[in-house]
Order: C-alpha cells, then sequence, then structure tokens
C-alpha cells in the first residue's frame, strides 16, 4: 500500500497543527508511522478510504460514534432535509422537544434531557450537578470521563494547566471492589457528592456489584452517575443501565447517539436536572439542528430495525473466530477488547500487518461494530488476524514503534 498523500498532509500539519491531530487517540504516534494511513477521504457503510484511496474495513469506527455506518442514507436524509431549513436559530427548535422525549421513552433513569456537543460537556455538568445538589464537593470515580474537565484531567497523564489542588476533590476506586468504594466513603464522610463511573469497560460486573454501588450511594446520601458515552446505544437501547438493570441518577450519553454527528446528552431525575435552570451548562451549538436531526434518525432507526442486536451478533462471531485461531478477548460481544502482549512492538507489527491486509484496528484494543458490518467483513477480519498471527513472532516492523497518547485504563 502506499500512503504518500497521507504522509505529506502530516507533515503540512505537523507545521500548523498540534500533535497533527484534533483527538489524542487519532494522532499519527498511535499508529506505525510509514506503513499506516494518517488521513482518512471518505466512508461508506463499514469500509473507508484514505487520501491515497486504500481501502479498509474500519473497526474504529471513528472511536465509536459510527454505529450505525458511514454514508448511512436515513440519517443523511435528516440531515440534508434539516438543512434545507437552517442549521441553528435565535431561539430553540422542536428538534429539542422530539429527542428529548424519545430519549425519556427509552432510556430508564431519563426524565429530563439536555444536549451538548462532548462527552466532557455533559460529564462535567453530571459531576456540577451532583455537587449541587448534594451541597458536596468530592467525586468517587472509576474510568474515563474525558480530558477536557479539570476535575478528571488532574488524575491523567496530560494533567498540565490544572490546579493540582483539584486532586484532592476526586477519589479512585477499583472496579468490581465495593470495598475500595466503601473506604473511599469512610475517610471522606458526608464529603462525596457522587461516584460516577462507566458501568463496564472491558471487566464484567460480578454479580451484585452495580446494585452494591447503587446501595452505597443511597446510604451515604450521594448521586450515581453512569458515563454511557461508550456503553449507551450499544450494550442495549437504553444502554448499559438497562442491560444490567441498575438505574443511576444521572447519565450521560454520546458517541452512538447521532450516527457521527457531534450530539451528546445528559439524563436523569427530574429534581436534579432542573437544577440546570441555575447550574452554568449553556452553549451556542448545543441545539444545533442538523445533529438533533440526526440523533432523532439515529435512534428511530436503531428502534424500528433492531441494529444493536446485528451488532451483537457480527461480535459473537468475530469473537467466537479470534478465540479458534488464539487470540483472545475481553468485554462483551457488541465492543470485544483484544487481549495482546504488553509489548509495543507486538502490538505495532499487528497494526501494521492488519493494515497491509484493509483491516483497520486501534492501537488501544477495542473493537467498535456498527451495523454496516456483514458477516463478509467479519471473515475478513479473522482470515487476516489468521493470517499475521502466523507470521507475527518472525515479521520485522517496518514502521515507527507506535506510542500511548495517554493512559485510559
Amino acid at each position: 500500500m502506499n500512503f504518500t498523500k497521507s504522509h505529506e498532509y502530516l507533515k503540512r500539519a505537523l507545521k500548523t497543527v498540534p500533535l497533527a491531530t484534533q483527538t489524542f487517540s487519532k494522532g499519527y504516534k498511535y499508529f506505525p508511522k510509514g506503513v499506516s494511513p494518517v488521513y482518512l477521504d471518505s466512508g461508506d457503510g463499514s469500509h473507508v478510504w484514505d487520501v491515497d484511496g486504500n481501502e479498509f474495513i474500519d473497526f474504529i469506527c471513528g472511536l465509536g460514534p459510527i454505529t450505525l455506518g458511514y454514508n448511512y442514507f436515513p440519517v443523511n436524509d435528516a440531515i440534508i432535509h434539516q438543512l434545507n431549513f437552517g442549521i441553528i436559530y435565535s431561539l430553540p427548535h422542536p428538534l429539542e422537544v422530539e429527542l428529548s422525549e424519545l430519549l425519556v421513552e427509552i432510556i430508564p433513569c431519563a426524565e429530563m434531557v439536555r444536549f451538548s456537543k462532548n462527552g466532557t460537556d455533559v460529564t462535567n455538568a453530571a459531576v456540577r450537578l451532583a455537587r449541587a445538589y448534594t451541597g458536596r464537593e468530592k467525586i468517587a470515580y472509576r474510568g474515563y470521563h474525558g480530558g477536557g474537565n479539570d476535575w478528571y484531567a488532574i488524575t491523567t497523564e496530560k494533567s498540565l494547566g490544572v490546579p493540582r489542588i483539584l486532586d484532592n476533590y476526586i477519589l479512585p476506586f477499583e472496579y468490581n471492589d465495593l470495598d475500595s468504594l466503601r473506604a473511599q466513603f469512610d475517610l471522606n464522610p458526608d464529603q462525596i457528592a457522587a461516584v460516577i463511573m462507566e458501568p463496564m469497560i472491558t471487566d464484567s460486573p460480578l454479580p451484585g456489584f452495580l446494585e452494591g454501588v447503587k446501595k452505597i450511594c443511597e446510604q451515604n446520601n450521594a448521586l450515581l452517575i453512569f458515563d454511557e458515552v461508550i456503553t449507551g446505544f450499544r450494550w442495549a437501547l437504553g444502554g448499559a443501565q438497562e442491560y444490567f438493570n441498575t438505574i443511576p441518577d444521572l447519565a450521560t450519553f454520546g458517541k452512538g447517539i447521532a450516527n457521527g454527528m457531534p450530539l451528546n446528552a445528559i439524563v436523569g431525575r427530574a429534581d436534579i436536572m432542573r437544577l440546570l435552570e441555575n447550574v452554568f451548562f449553556s452553549y451556542t451549538f448545543a441545539g444545533e439542528c442538523l445533529s438533533l436531526a440526526a440523533g432523532l434518525a439515529t435512534v428511530n432507526e436503531m428502534k424500528d430495525k433492531n441494529t444493536i442486536k446485528h451488532c451483537w451478533d457480527m461480535g459473537k462471531i468475530l469473537r467466537s473466530g479470534l478465540k479458534t485461531i488464539g487470540m483472545d478477548t475481553l468485554g462483551y460481544d457488541c465492543r470485544p477488547y483484544l487481549v495482546m502482549p504488553n509489548n509495543q512492538v507486538w502490538r505495532s507489527k499487528l497494526l501494521e500487518q492488519l493494515f497491509l491486509r484493509g483491516i483497520m484496528i486501534h492501537i488501544g484494543g477495542f473493537i467498535n461494530i456498527c451495523f454496516s458490518h456483514s458477516e463478509d467483513d467479519i471473515n475478513n477480519a479473522l482470515n487476516a488476524f489468521e493470517d499475521v498471527l502466523k507470521i507475527i513472532d518472525n515479521t520485522e516492523l517496518h514502521g515507527e514503534v507506535t506510542t500511548i497518547a495517554f493512559k485510559r485504563l
């Protein structure tokens, strides 16, 4: 494969764009430079083409937002229809009401809804709401909640510019370990406003774990916030809270809600959500209508065609096939996580060889499956994995060794 144009763009970008990207996880350092695409040009269904014309079956799916597929016509049509009337107005648009009503219908904890553009926006709003509602300031957390929030960014390796004092207000606990959460409440009595967590990342919740987290929150008069920016519209139509039957007080959704258009939502109990009338959460583009139209079309498509089941089915075939050829996975069928050696050279060789066979995955190991992925896509991926695993230990890396943009888990 030829990646000449990709690297010409990269050379230009490095002069004007820090890290040559807007998103850490899309950065060129995350992929074996020299033998991988850097810039994509188009997508259709489950396939993408880079600026050099190379075609790939895409299992990154825009880092998760592509839940139906690229160039998906019912969503495109909704966007085009709305574009003919306007993008943003001087007053709210009825789409804000219509999509809010739909989310209240399908998400168990949702009684009221507000929209924004980034997962960072809504997780930040959830934390502010919890602090306003409880009158407390500390937050217990598990998972990734968006580096744009100072309260969370302080926990990461990318914390430059964040006031160090915020480290005193964010308290980690271990997944599947209720005692570690109880210990934080014991050490910080009447100080923790909320527990914010991803309902699951790679490990499955042990029986009673999520219910136990909720009970601990109730016993300590703290709120439970599920960050479903990733799990929402993948585990079930109503999110992981529906799948695991554990209902939080607040939840945040994003990525898959609008099939690639920038839209996120915070939902939750009405008595808490009404505080948003006084808690500062206001963005000029939060009510932008093309994304709302895409969201309405996407969620209705998911309802009408049971697209989430298809993703689970394709994931099951993929995971079963990977196990047969000797590659283990964690997580659930709707979003498998590849178990790879803690060896960046090995991981880089895997990506390099898969790219050369037309398969696009991410060094992070998560496989995002969309409604447009077919059995042929899955079988082609399995054939590529099988070929690569046979030769990887005796193959040299031709590109550069990848680095980790930031530590997520």
